[in-house]
């Protein structure tokens, strides 16, 4: 074991975690005051859900040595019968225990499903939620996460069908942001639209609360990226690098959107630029070089900017943006690597067209993408609609009206009438409410 690799896979490790709590502010931060708690409430129940389910039978799902290459292993974990056992899950030897791979990778398995909470804001019935991220992930994420980061044993043996096609994605590009903004896409159809959506304004409540989200999501992410190498070496530097300028880039981009579009640069550009940013490079940051990290971070930021907009015109409520920052920003990574992937920079990758490698690799990222994005949409799509028409999925509309945090929660994040008591609505009338309603204060 080199002690040196496992410090830094666990400070990782604690650093993707964080990037759930950071999420739950920015989103927070980005929904009406009437359902903050429950927004951030989402990602906190997905920790709590998802690391049991892991525990139990996740990680034996997505990298347990079996011989299919679409799915580990079924049954128990068994994590901990031999804490010092050697990770050889992806094509070599990794001088890490086998529970700080696997604590590391559950980072990844927590924060995936908390992305999609984003695009039903502000309408979802907290036990639904529940029930859909606890189905999601077995059926999705984990059988995914296989597809894409397990590359087998020493010979082979057992690799994700997208690994063993040569699929580029060091971070979770495919895994976790497709896999997000295609499953996000699927429940804002499933839920609808909220009421008065296009009609009233539905502006972010706490512009500070989301711009402290986004420097907690950037802080992490250089655990999510820098980690992948699974060791204290040049890929982590590298992908440490990349991730840093592309964010700052992805910031640029946005901004420059803004201005150009609505004359106005706005600190929610920012925030939702620097994830733009974060997001194309995950998929990307050990396969190019820095200053093709910077081409990427640009156009992400704006093409997520522009691509934000396009729920208006087709018509559909994504609340806080998961499908046109998750998706899109997840595709443009990954599709990036086709084109600016080089061997120079990285001995494992492949070259992509630009460094004469044609249009080979383009194609097996293109597979990787979509596959992934059909497969999350339908599944997602499913079970939404089974949770539809069972226990339900959307609040009732009054609740919607007065707000998800009281009803659901018996709570709320703002005390804003004296003397009501914890920190309720108790006391104030329809028409204060409706009065509250209108002026989305």
């Amino acid at each position: 074991m080199n002690s040196g690799d496992t410090a830094w896979v666990l400070a990782a490790s604690a650093l993707v975690l964080l990037m759930t709590p950071g999420l739950a502010f920015f989103y927070g931060g980005m929904t009406r005051v009437k359902s903050t708690l429950n927004m951030m409430m989402m990602s906190f129940i997905t920790i709590g859900i998802v690391s049991i389910l892991w525990v139990i039978f996740g990680f034996a799902l997505a990298f347990g040595h079996g011989t299919s290459s679409l799915y580990g292993n079924f049954g128990l974990s068994q994590l901990g019968t031999s804490v010092s056992q050697e990770v050889t899950v992806n094509g070599g030897v990794y001088a890490i225990p086998v529970l700080v791979f696997a604590a590391f990778q559950l980072m990844f398995a927590i924060i995936t499903p908390a992305l999609i909470s984003g695009a039903i804001a502000d309408r979802t019935k907290f036990l639904a939620w529940g029930v859909f991220v606890t189905f999601w992930v077995s059926i999705v994420y984990f059988p995914v996460a296989h597809w894409v980061f397990d590359f087998g044993t020493k010979d082979g043996t057992g690799a994700g069908w997208l690994a063993h096609l040569g699929v580029e994605d060091f971070a979770g590009g495919t895994a976790v942001h497709i896999n997000a903004g295609a499953a996000g896409l699927a429940l804002a159809l499933v839920l609808g639209k909220r009421i008065g959506w296009k009609k009233d304004p539905m502006r972010p409540h706490n512009l500070p609360l989301v711009l402290i989200g986004a420097g907690l999501l950037w802080f992490g992410w250089f655990g999510f990226n820098a980690g992948s190498a699974l060791a204290a070496n040049t890929q982590a530097a590298l992908a440490f690098m990349n991730t840093q300028v592309a964010t700052a880039a992805g910031v640029l981009g946005w901004l420059a959107v803004e201005k150009f579009r609505d004359k106005h640069a706005t600190s929610l550009g920012a925030a939702s630029g620097a994830v733009a940013g974060l997001v194309a490079i995950t998929p990307a940051c050990a396969f190019i070089t820095p200053w093709a990290s910077v081409i990427l971070g640009i156009l992400a930021g704006a093409i997520c900017a522009y691509a934000v907009g396009l729920k208006y015109k087709i018509g559909f409520d994504d609340s806080l943006d998961v499908v046109g920052v998750h998706l899109v920003g997840g595709i443009t990574g990954c599709l990036f690597i086709g084109f600016f992937g080089t061997k120079a920079i990285n001995s494992a990758a492949a070259d992509g067209l630009f460094y004469g490698g044609g249009f080979t690799l383009l194609g097996k990222q293109a597979i990787g993408a979509f596959s992934v994005l059909a497969y999350s949409f339908v599944v997602a799509l499913i079970l939404g609609l089974i949770i539809k028409y069972t226990i339900g999925f959307r609040v009732d509309p009054e609740v919607e009206i007065q707000g998800i945090d009281l009803n659901e929660h018996g709570e709320t994040a703002y005390e804003f009438a004296s003397g009501s008591g914890g920190g309720s609505f108790a006391g104030v009338g329809a028409a204060s409410v409706a009065k509250y309603e209108e002026g989305d204060q």
